[in-house]
């Protein structure tokens, strides 16, 4: 499936009329971020052994180099465990970078992702506020896009009710419409489109490519839909343990990442089989 979307193409051929004049929205060189669990832990062992809990550290992003143009729609893609949201977390200002850096030249930036950037304990109506006033808004701006935003949502009087009982719909409804309606330079999406009854799935993707025909915004967009990413990006970027395994056109690269992916899901039922007969060998031995 080939993206037929006459706003992103008619984007590519004006950012290629100004190749010599790009603007780079987001910067990120050479970054490593690392996680660090303790394996096994017990205090009482710890403290009558006098030994120290051994520290596991898994490096989720390894040495990645990239850049995004101004109104460019970059796409993620990579198989579970590959970085995606980690790398999208770190360019929000959520997870620091253990070295490398991130740029975001002066660009206010927002995230869509769910269990992210809301205080369970407040209601919906007051994670609004909290959640504009981070993203660099004032209380003046907020109440001006205050009724669009509660619209947008559909959510009604459950507005009012403490976001730890919305559903993860409903959180989903609300963290979009905030940053739909609260408009930033750049805007990241983790999985958010993917969320939601059939309606607002409709609502929120006719908004997204409302808000993709802006050609100063710049959208990065993590998601598994191939066929979502072919219609609003420009350009994709797979990830691959945490490295970057290909970037560029956006049908190149997700053809090349779809027969990537089938090869493994056939390797993995290859090997399925061959354990499973070894194991029906060794009983029909042993009998």
């Amino acid at each position: 499936m080939k993206k037929n979307s006459k706003n992103i193409e008619n984007k590519v051929v004006e950012k290629k009329k100004n190749e010599d004049h790009k603007e780079i929205a987001i910067s990120v060189k050479d970054l490593h971020i690392k996680y660090r669990s303790l394996k096994k832990f017990s205090v009482k062992k710890s403290l009558l052994k006098m030994r120290t809990s051994h520290m596991e550290v898994f490096e989720a992003v390894r040495g990645i180099s990239f850049e995004v143009e101004k109104g460019r729609i970059l796409g993620i893609v990579g198989k579970n465990g590959s970085g995606k949201s980690t790398l999208l977390r770190s360019i929000a200002g959520i997870f620091s970078a253990d070295s490398g850096s991130i740029d975001l030249h002066g660009n206010s930036i927002s995230l869509l992702s769910i269990g992210v950037g809301f205080q369970p304990a407040l209601t919906g109506y007051e994670n609004i506020f909290l959640s504009g006033m981070l993203l660099g808004f004032t209380e003046e701006q907020i109440r001006a896009k205050l009724k669009d935003i509660i619209e947008f949502s559909e959510l009604g009087e459950f507005i009012y009710n403490p976001v730890k009982t919305y559903s993860s719909g409903m959180h989903s409804k609300l963290a979009f419409s905030i940053t739909a309606i609260l408009e930033t330079d750049i805007m990241l999406i983790d999985e958010v489109l993917s969320v939601g009854d059939i309606q607002f799935k409709a609502k929120s993707y006719a908004k997204m490519k409302e808000l993709i025909d802006d050609t100063n915004r710049t959208v990065v967009i993590v998601s598994h839909s191939t066929e979502t990413l072919r219609e609003l990006c420009d350009t994709i970027l797979w990830l691959h343990d945490g490295q970057i395994k290909m970037m560029g056109d956006c049908d190149e690269v997700l053809d090349k990442y779809r027969e990537f992916m089938n090869q493994a899901i056939i390797a993995k039922e290859e090997k399925k089989k061959k354990e499973e007969e070894a194991v029906k060998k060794a009983l029909k031995n042993a009998s």
